[in-house]
């Protein structure tokens, strides 16, 4: 496994990931780490599709790691992927990240720490004083080799991101550190009805094996409507239902279509990932995927 450090298996919601991730661990040597913000929640375990079953003897990491209620950030995704990363390396190990949610692996694979930079109130009164120009002039000096314009534009995105390249610059080395990471990347491609389908049985299942007696037990063990509407669909949709805002026939309709809108934005964000740059090797969900992502494999090593 020389030619990569860290095994990433990307697809939409539905497509099989984990199934793959354990079955790739398995065969080399691996360890799972997932990136889904929702499984770092203890008790959301329906909902975010742990399914802990498929994993038997295969240890797993970033699951199980906070009490609902806590507001897991980014910041926090990339520190705990850290430790992982270096403690399964540690002992010989192929790190697998198996995801899920877009922002926590594009802080992965794009191989820059993220530093969480709070308000700076005497930098602001001072930046509020430049205008326009000079903010854009002091930002490109702060970062010669800024890709995101769009920072350029707007006066007060365009303070916010000199606060954060500041406080970034003042930023203690052993803070900012960030492995140095190889990445393999697979993703796991449906056609597009034959993965409706899936999600439509995958919701089907979550109902029946007891989706909204969980969301029930959560409100009932103090987390508030309003936070389970920030834990995604399923819990915002069942929330919903619970609170007597939907039939439970309108709920599993709106999650449905809520759940396959989500599917085609992970599919356009795989799409533009591959077309700003990132390498990655498709796999065809209608052929047996451990095979094809065996033989790429080997292909690079």
């Amino acid at each position: 496994m020389s030619a990569f450090n860290l095994l990433v298996i990307l697809g939409a919601t539905a497509s099989g990931k984990t199934k793959l991730a354990v079955d790739l661990a398995r065969f080399l040597n691996g360890e799972v780490m997932s990136a889904d913000s929702r499984q770092v929640y203890k008790g959301l375990d329906i909902g975010s599709g742990k399914d802990l079953q498929e994993y038997q003897e295969i240890p797993y990491h970033l699951i199980d790691i906070v009490e609902p209620g806590y507001e897991y950030n980014i910041f926090d995704f990339q520190r705990d992927f850290i430790s992982a990363f270096e403690d399964i390396t540690s002992r010989n190990k192929l790190p697998i990240l198996a995801g899920g949610s877009a922002l926590y692996v594009d802080s992965i694979i794009k191989g820059y720490r993220l530093v969480e930079v709070p308000e700076n109130p005497e930098l602001r009164a001072e930046l509020a004083e430049q205008d326009h120009k000079k903010l854009v002039e002091r930002l490109k000096e702060l970062k010669p080799n800024l890709h995101n314009t769009t920072d350029l534009i707007d006066t007060q995105r365009l303070i916010r991101a000199i606060e954060i390249s500041e406080g970034e610059k003042n930023t203690p080395e052993n803070v900012a550190y960030f492995p140095k990471l190889t990445p393999f990347i697979t993703a796991i491609n449906w056609e597009r009805e034959i993965l409706k389908q899936r999600i439509t049985q995958r919701l089907k299942e979550r109902l029946e094996h007891g989706l909204i007696e969980e969301v029930e037990q959560l409100h009932q063990q103090g987390v508030s409507w309003e936070t389970l509407n920030f834990y995604g669909l399923e819990y915002r949709f069942v929330a919903q239902y619970l609170q007597g805002q939907l039939t439970k026939n309108d709920m599993f309709q709106k999650l449905n279509s809520a759940i396959h809108l989500f599917s085609k934005k992970q599919a356009t964000w795989l799409r533009r990932l591959e077309k700003n740059g990132t390498k990655i090797h498709w796999l065809d969900g209608n052929q047996p995927t451990f095979e094809q992502a065996m033989k790429k494999i080997a292909q690079a090593t």
